[in-house]
């Protein structure tokens, strides 16, 4: 199941074990798309425990990248061309 952005603000009570485990109610795993061996991405953000998934936050990376205007084809051609314009001018 994708992530629901639209999802209403959801709260639920959770219990630390005394080994530090807690567990993520399942209607919370469901709108997250949380599965079984997934990588989650845990962040402190103003004393707030903030919880995504890896595949969320590598598609708001992509997105995020997407919008940049990159003019070149490649990268890593653009920098070794750099460098090989440098050394000739050394």
């Amino acid at each position: 199941m994708p992530y629901n952005t639209n999802m209403a603000t959801q709260e639920a009570q959770a219990r630390v074990t005394a080994n530090g485990r807690m567990v993520i109610p399942a209607s919370f795993r469901r709108a997250l798309g949380v599965k079984s061996g997934d990588t989650l991405i845990l962040r402190l953000e103003d004393n707030e425990l903030r919880i995504t998934t890896f595949r969320q936050r590598l598609a708001k990376a992509q997105e995020l990248v997407s919008k940049l205007n990159i003019k070149s084809k490649s990268l890593a051609d653009e920098l070794i061309a750099e460098r090989r314009k440098e050394a000739r001018r050394e």
